[in-house]
């Protein structure tokens, strides 16, 4: 027989673990479970969306439905098929060419890694329903079946799991042209047939099997009772082999956008440009119109690289994650531009990563100029990441006041930065810019023991 002292050690090592508590399913205990550290130290992931829908590759991840669907079908989609395809040709049949001969998930893990990002998020299955893995609850329509016959989502997590990232599935619950889902959609949701045997019921397979960090739940449209999410997540966290460490977003049912479940979704490319009271995600795309591939997508489509980097710095000053979406093709190669965009962050994060990784909100989150706030985790220190260089070379900042212990350093270089304190403003006199030629996009001034209130002219 174990000790008392033993026993109670046990104990307090539970408790201190998180292990002892027990979620119930109700919206109240669910959503004050604490979001685990890793997911706002992180800051930066990677979508990935990709299925059947990269075999056309024609207006979106939606061709299906803007295809056939009675409430969203687009005519010219329609034109387009009738021009290209012979006569009875169906959705399904394009999941022959779906070969993903070029697929190499540790490549794909690989540019991530190089891109900064410390998760990614993958498209386990989309609204048309199709499964990247070979899940028993999708027969004769998933990627073992049909198409490039491999287990995409097991081979992605294998090189996920070897690197330093973490691993996100994306899942649709519902699905546009599931018989079973419209029949409980015309029952209004009175049946479950569908959540119970396909919707639901893959999120147990998934989790069960590929042991994902991060659930990114989509395509939520029901009643949340319908779906039987607060069951699964009363689950998620009590019991499944990622309790501690998953994180999941709040698209859950009709009603629990921007309101219930982990950090808060709201809407694609959710941006709101202010402080939340609950941690966030900006999740967005590099092509401006979609999130799968397109072969008509141009490069003007695809965010520059300043636009990238400041929609980042925008999004983490006001205490947000973003999630950068690209669109591989059905060989399973990521567009050439979109593999760019994504180095050239990489290689802004090494010189900037210390503003980023870690940090927090300040009081303050950015100037009208193009300048935006992260403060340290760590140290009394301040980041000013600021996107457009002032001809004079002196950049000026209205939030922070110097004191005679202030301190600046310009991130990625050794060239001096000086300043001066006036009552209504910081003037920081910058470097000429050809000293930090090897600097691009964007620069981040530090800034350690300021104040923030104002005081009279001093220069220090």
């Amino acid at each position: 027989m174990k000790s008392s002292s033993f026993l109670v050690a046990s104990i307090l090592v539970a408790i201190l673990a998180g292990s002892w508590a027990k979620y119930e399913p109700t919206w109240e205990s669910l959503d004050a479970r604490p979001l685990p550290q890793w997911y706002d130290e992180a800051k930066i992931g990677i979508f990935i969306h990709f299925g059947v829908y990269a075999v056309p590759a024609y207006t979106s991840e939606w061709f299906w439905c803007f295809w056939q669907c009675p409430d969203r079908k687009l005519q010219y989609v329609d034109d387009w098929m009738k021009a290209h395809y012979a006569p009875g040709f169906t959705y399904q049949d394009f999941a022959k060419d779906f070969t993903l001969e070029f697929f190499d998930a540790t490549e794909w893990v690989n540019l991530f890694e190089n891109s900064g990002a410390k998760y990614a998020v993958l498209t386990s299955k989309h609204h048309e329903g199709y499964t990247l893995w070979p899940s028993k609850h999708s027969f004769s329509w998933n990627s073992m079946d049909v198409g490039p016959k491999r287990d995409i989502v097991g081979e992605f997590s294998d090189a996920m799991k070897k690197s330093s990232l973490h691993l996100g599935l994306y899942h649709s619950l519902f699905e546009w042209f599931n018989p079973l889902y419209l029949a409980d959609k015309n029952n209004n949701f009175t049946t479950t047939d569908y959540p119970d045997t396909k919707g639901t019921a893959e999120l147990y397979e998934l989790v069960e099997a590929y042991e994902p960090e991060l659930i990114w739940s989509d395509g939520d449209s029901g009643p949340v009772e319908y779906w039987k999410s607060r069951e699964f997540l009363t689950w998620l966290y009590n019991d499944s082999p990622v309790k501690d460490n998953v994180v999941v977003n709040d698209r859950w049912g009709t009603d629990t956008h921007c309101s219930h479940g982990g950090f808060l979704n709201c809407h694609d490319r959710y941006n709101p440009g202010s402080e939340q009271t609950r941690k966030w995600e900006n999740a967005m795309t590099l092509d401006r119109h979609s999130w799968g591939n397109r072969k008509t997508m141009k490069a003007s489509d695809v965010l520059k690289p300043e636009e990238l980097l400041e929609t980042l710095a925008q999004t983490i000053s006001n205490g947000g994650n973003i999630l950068i979406n690209v669109g591989p093709t059905k060989e399973g190669v990521i567009p050439p531009i979109l593999q760019e965009r994504l180095y050239q962050m990489g290689g802004w994060l090494k010189h900037n990563g210390e503003a980023i990784y870690s940090s927090k909100k300040w009081t303050f989150h950015n100037e009208t100029n193009h300048v935006y706030y992260t403060a340290s985790s760590t140290e009394d220190a301040i980041y000013a990441i600021f996107f457009q260089w002032p001809i004079s070379n002196v950049l000026n900042l209205t939030h922070p006041v110097a004191t005679v212990q202030t301190k600046m350093t310009m991130l990625g270089t050794d060239a001096k930065v000086s300043f001066q304190q006036n009552q209504d403003k910081l003037s920081v006199m910058l470097p000429n810019m050809a000293e930090v030629q090897s600097l691009k996009h964007a620069w981040t001034i530090k800034l350690t023991y300021i104040k923030s209130e104002r005081h009279p002219n001093e220069i220090y």
